[in-house]
């Protein structure tokens, strides 16, 4: 199969033969563990056919709403000592980065649960947990859903995806006094054209300011130009977990997707080879800094 030739893959377009149907895999460093995680919510590409019975876009319409192949941009993060953890499953069948709770009301046929509400923006938007939309703001779904289907996601993918994410910062944490996780996503060009990076860390409030700052200044020593915060200061993952006086530190980097991929066919643009050499650089750069001043005083 080609795997830059999104037409030609069937279900599991991941053109990977050792890729997991289950919710989350796990990367581990073979050698002595770093405390840094990298995650890749949003790469996840297993579209199974119960996903695509309720859907009325094609699957290339669906791979639009990826951030497509940035788990193989930063695949390199165990050979340098830190975890890596990526959802298998598409976002637009469950996102990984909202609340548990992010549910549009107006998507389901029957009442929701109390402690759904009240409705987020982002779930209003259509960008719930479960999401009613995909890109260009295309209707995902031909019918209404039932709660119980949306449960259902949860528990299988949702649940366990964030199990295993807590669970390894809380190890690491508890090993080193503190751990970074950097919570990795692309965005299209036309988001924030001229930048090649958005580091989101809450305006300050996930990760100590010299996790930005270091964040930043190895992407700009790479030649790249970085904003922090706009348009995108971080969702779920860094508003749950970053506790910089706790030791848990948490900042999302936000990659233009123009660098490496062909955005109009969800496929690797002819420079992909060299931006993921840059990103081992990268990865490899923020594995070995010593974070140690962020353990909590």
């Amino acid at each position: 199969m080609d795997a830059a030739n999104p037409s030609s893959l069937a279900l599991d377009v991941s053109a990977n033969p050792n890729a997991s149907t289950d919710a989350v895999r796990v990367a581990r460093p073979s050698g002595p563990a770093r405390p840094v995680v990298f995650a890749s919510p949003h790469s996840g590409r297993h579209y199974t056919s119960e996903m695509q019975s309720l859907t009325c876009l094609t699957l290339d319409q669906l791979r639009r709403s990826e951030d497509a192949y940035v788990d193989t941009l930063i695949a390199s993060a165990p050979e340098f000592g830190a975890h890596l953890v990526t959802a298998q499953f598409p976002r637009v069948f469950v996102d990984p980065n909202r609340g548990p709770w992010e549910l549009d009301p107006g998507m389901f046929s029957d009442r929701l649960p109390d402690q759904t509400a009240p409705v987020s923006r982002r779930a209003a938007s259509g960008l719930g947990v479960v999401p009613r939309i995909g890109f260009e703001g295309r209707a995902l779904y031909r019918r209404r859903l039932r709660y119980a289907e949306a449960r259902s996601r949860i528990e299988r993918f949702y649940e366990p995806y964030h199990a295993t994410l807590e669970g390894l910062l809380s190890d690491l944490r508890d090993t080193h006094g503190f751990v970074l996780a950097i919570d990795m996503h692309s965005m299209p060009d036309a988001s924030a054209r001229g930048v090649d990076f958005v580091l989101g860390d809450r305006f300050g409030s996930s990760c100590d300011p010299r996790v930005t700052d270091r964040v930043e200044a190895v992407l700009r020593d790479q030649g790249y130009v970085t904003v922090r915060n706009i348009p995108y200061a971080g969702g779920y993952t860094t508003e749950h977990y970053g506790r910089p006086a706790d030791g848990v530190h948490v900042i999302q980097i936000e990659i233009n997707r123009s660098l490496y991929l062909d955005e109009a066919r969800v496929a690797m643009a002819p420079g992909f080879p060299g931006f993921e050499a840059e990103m081992r650089k990268i990865v490899r750069e923020l594995t070995h800094t010593d974070w140690s001043a962020c353990v909590p005083a």
